[in-house]
């Protein structure tokens, strides 16, 4: 089966480097290849390396470039991945943000790299369940990936069975939705959970985001291993501008070092960062 040219597939590498950050070494290009079978398949192009002249040769970059995103970046996600950090928001840090003042009225989350809404709705039930318990809680919750394709999964939140078995079964029994006919083996969020959850496009590389610059908490976590040092620390910069004084930004456990001497943050254990108080925004 033709496979993409050597240019066609440093093309590729360079536009996702560009556009999105993301490294794409050699060693990927079997997986690169295999993602873009499908989308060569939907525009019924006969081979890959007809659909590399497609978008590199004959003017169809421009069309071609998000379905090249959804394609290539990769979207594991889990629900209650790396769990302690759900503890921590529950035990440690809204109660702190709640006595020292720093939120007024309803707590603002963001999911930086939600993908198809696994980390935002987890973050739901854990809020929403401290709710339940008498803490007065309002919040809100922006989840946001440069994928288009999987936000729309995100927004429906409709997700296998096999991918809700990660969700401890008292949080599953309140906040999951089986379906009516027991072949589908799915289930949704219920709806006053995706009452509280907003999805919507944006690129981490990007100059500036879209989003409000009073965030309490980020997660923006497991994304930051695929950019280079550099960009790692451009992003955890202009991050940090939305945050309230004294919000906190999360990361994943790989990526502990990545907001070491960031300005505008402090590190206050190896995966939380708080903003630091009279920071400029």
């Amino acid at each position: 089966m033709p496979q993409l040219s050597d240019r066609h597939f440093e093309s590729v590498a360079d536009l996702i480097q560009d556009r999105v950050g993301i490294q794409i070494p050699a060693g990927k290009r079997t997986m690169v290849e295999g993602r873009l079978r499908k989308r060569k398949r939907a525009l019924d192009i006969e081979s890959l390396s007809a659909y590399g002249r497609h978008v590199f040769e004959d003017g169809h970059l421009a069309q071609e470039l998000v379905h090249i995103i959804d394609c290539v970046t990769t979207n594991k996600t889990d629900f209650f991945r790396e769990p302690a950090h759900f503890d921590q928001l529950r035990d440690e840090l809204v109660p702190m943000l709640r006595r020292n003042g720093a939120t007024h009225g309803r707590l603002k989350l963001w999911s930086a790299a939600a993908s198809t809404g696994a980390e935002a709705y987890t973050l739901a039930m854990v809020l929403h369940d401290m709710a339940m318990a008498g803490h007065a809680l309002d919040y809100a919750i922006l989840g946001t990936d440069v994928s288009t394709e999987v936000l729309r999964v995100a927004a429906d939140a409709i997700y296998p069975e096999d991918v809700l078995q990660a969700v401890p079964p008292h949080f599953r029994r309140r906040y999951v939705m089986q379906a009516r006919d027991p072949g589908w083996k799915v289930g949704r969020i219920v709806p006053e959970l995706r009452a509280r959850v907003h999805f919507k496009h944006l690129n981490l590389m990007n100059a500036q985001y879209p989003v409000d610059h009073d965030i309490d908490i980020i997660f923006c976590r497991n994304v930051l291993i695929y950019f280079d040092k550099d960009t790692q620390r451009a992003v955890l910069s202009r991050l940090a501008t939305h945050l309230r004084p004294g919000g906190f930004l999360i990361v994943g456990h790989s990526e502990s070092m990545a907001g070491a001497g960031v300005p505008g943050l402090e590190q206050v254990s190896s995966t939380i960062f708080a903003a630091v108080k009279g920071a400029v925004a």
